[in-house]
């Protein structure tokens, strides 16, 4: 009984190295498309992390609400990472990428906790505030 070899047709083939994938378009780190909504979400948590450092080492009276508005936004934008996460998930899970699915939902989840955080940390501190 003879072995067959599997037909060759174009594309078979890996690519070489060299040759850039043809599908992916524009910048790439990595595995990962840098888009405008990804940068302005990573300016905008690293903003509001050093935003709420900054309100821990300020000692007057102005250091709760700095707190509590840098908690609030922070709170904010982890909400809407939740957001797109969700939809992320969402759309993994309609192309059957399974995993990709599995990971978004838990990335959302632990972003929502996150944000559910931040937001009850500038209410208690809002709160403390206005007594």
């Amino acid at each position: 009984m003879a072995r067959s070899t599997p037909r060759r047709t174009e594309g078979w083939q890996a690519r070489p190295p060299t040759q850039p994938d043809p599908r992916r378009k524009g910048f790439h780190l990595g595995p990962v498309r840098v888009t405008p909504a990804r940068v302005l979400f990573l300016v905008a948590i690293i903003a509001s992390i050093a935003y709420v450092a900054f309100a821990l080492t300020v000692r007057d009276t102005s250091q709760i609400p700095m707190l509590s508005s840098g908690a609030g936004i922070l709170g904010v934008m982890f909400s809407l990472l939740t957001l797109t996460g969700g939809i992320a998930m969402w759309r993994a899970g309609v192309d059957r990428r399974s995993g990709t699915s599995f990971g978004m939902a838990i990335l959302g989840g632990v972003s929502a906790m996150i944000a559910l955080g931040c937001f009850a940390f500038a209410i208690v501190l809002a709160l403390l505030w206005s007594t």
